[in-house]
């Protein structure tokens, strides 16, 4: 985990790796679970008789934007900022899904930060996020996406 006390100690990790996380399985309940947070029953993602049969690796395959959703969890111990009062997604500037995650796979993250500014008293930090399948040699996704901390008083 890095540390963030100051503008400085971000500005620092510019252009470093800033973590990479455990491995977690995306099974189908949690593809199941997403579909009804979502609506989107595309049977892709949901029937594992359809997959089974007409999928080339006969299985289902997890929705590109739950992969994207994992990110705050698969990210959430690559940095510490101090005096923290509350952090938000601001959101992402570019996200592309190159490879599906089929139902089981392990998938973890990796980020590298790059920029850090502060601005109205918060800290935005920008990191190109990549999410790994287990074997699989391109990623599932890339996203650029885009943190603001806000610390007490805005003293960064």
């Amino acid at each position: 985990m890095h540390r963030i006390r100051s503008i400085e100690d971000a500005k620092a990790l510019e252009g470093k790796e800033v973590g990479i996380s455990e491995w977690i399985i995306v099974d189908q309940q949690k593809i199941n679970q997403f579909a009804d947070a979502t609506g989107d029953y595309q049977w892709i993602h949901v029937d594992e008789a359809r997959a089974a049969s007409e999928l080339p690796e006969g299985k289902t395959i997890a929705h590109g934007y739950l992969t994207l959703a994992l990110v705050p969890t698969l990210t959430e111990n690559f940095v510490q900022v101090d005096n923290l009062v509350r952090a938000i997604n601001f959101g992402c500037n570019k996200i592309r899904f190159y490879s599906p995650v089929p139902v089981g796979a392990r998938v973890r993250a990796r980020a590298v930060v790059l920029q850090a500014r502060k601005r109205s008293g918060a800290l935005h930090l920008t990191s190109e996020v990549t999410i790994e399948v287990e074997g699989v040699k391109k990623p599932a996704c890339v996203a650029e996406t885009i943190g603001i901390y806000f610390v007490e008083n805005g003293s960064l």
